[in-house]
């Protein structure tokens, strides 16, 4: 009988096991088979959605939001939240267009301005990062807090006006530039997600991120030095606003305050889509590069068919609610909060 109940109890835990197994590889494969699943759909609609000019406008809409996502990344994997990217972009824009030839400033560095604008928001991350780490604010409140403040910075900086770039060469090798038909921006794109995946795979930042994530307690006791991790995560993400800021700034001929409106929305729908996970830990830069296209696939699919904007919004908040409903490991969580 003992034998019975034994072999019986181990063949449960042999399902269970599986079963976990098989939800795992779901979770992992889950945006990419809706991608293609959307890619699919949308042309059997409209045929134009696989033509060259649309392939082309679909990557050069998602340039912007993959450098965004790539820092948002890294604050979602070590289980925390920046709410600050529209105000850091706003700064960042900013202050690139008034160090640019431009109808504002006498100041005319060049392309001098992009590593300026990374600086900065360098800067404003690793303030982020210090006053969510030294005071102990949430980090939701902390960045919420900065975002708006950016905004209010940038405005007050041009008096609520716009700063218009002249320097065309700026504008090309950021934005309007062409490489085999491909703007300049994708190719700068490309090259952030590269750095992303190198800092994440191959550097002890990239690991700790994940210790972090997972349990945050383990990996203080571990010797992982949280905080500072922390900080210079936020650092990070600051970085890639910056960069950010620059290419919307390039990408428009102006700088203004709410010149990164919705990018936020856009960031954080894109990066859970694409399965990583808000309690950190679960995830990676190659998962929201892969939700960034699961979304400007989605919104450029809904425009061909003629749906409105704001059905379009309506779209994106369903679609939030589902990815977060399925790729959920909800066996590491006592209580949903």
């Amino acid at each position: 009988m003992y034998q019975m109940f034994l072999g019986g109890a181990l063949r449960v835990k042999a399902a269970a096991l599986a079963g976990g197994a098989w939800s795992k590889q779901w979770r992992r494969w889950a945006p990419v088979a809706v991608l293609v699943g959307l890619c699919i759909i949308i042309g059997l609609f409209n045929p134009n959605f696989f033509g060259g000019a649309n392939f082309v406008r679909m990557l050069n809409t998602a340039a912007i939001p993959l450098v965004i996502c790539m820092g948002v990344t890294f604050v979602i994997l070590m289980g925390s939240i920046d709410l600050s990217a529209e105000g850091v972009i706003a700064i960042c824009a900013v202050a690139a267009s008034m160090l640019v030839a431009n109808d504002f400033t006498g100041i005319a560095i060049g392309l001098f301005s992009v590593p300026a604008a990374i600086l900065i928001g360098s800067l404003v991350g690793l303030l982020n990062g210090f006053i969510h780490v030294k005071f102990r604010i949430p980090s939701f409140m902390t960045t919420l807090g900065m975002g708006f403040a950016g905004i209010g910075l940038a405005t007050a900086i041009l008096g609520g006006v716009m700063v218009r770039i002249s320097d065309s060469s700026f504008r090309d090798y950021l934005s309007l530039g062409r490489v085999f038909d491909i703007p300049a921006a994708v190719y700068i794109a490309g090259v952030a997600v590269i750095v992303a995946y190198v800092i994440q795979e191959r550097t002890r930042i990239g690991r700790w991120v994940y210790a972090i994530g997972t349990d945050e307690a383990t990996a203080r006791n571990a010797g992982i030095p949280v905080d500072r991790t922390r900080i210079i995560v936020f650092g990070i993400a600051g970085a890639f606003y910056g960069l950010a800021g620059a290419l919307s700034a390039a990408q428009i001929g102006r700088g203004h305050a709410l010149i990164s409106q919705d990018r936020l929305f856009t960031a954080i729908t894109a990066i859970v889509v694409g399965g990583t996970a808000l309690s950190g830990g679960v995830g990676s830069v190659l998962n929201s590069v892969i939700g960034v296209f699961i979304v400007i696939v989605l919104t450029n699919g809904m425009v061909l068919m003629g749906i409105e904007p704001y059905v379009q919004k309506g779209v994106q908040g369903l679609l939030i609610i589902a990815a977060v409903a399925l790729a959920l490991d909800r066996s590491r969580l006592d209580v949903v909060k």
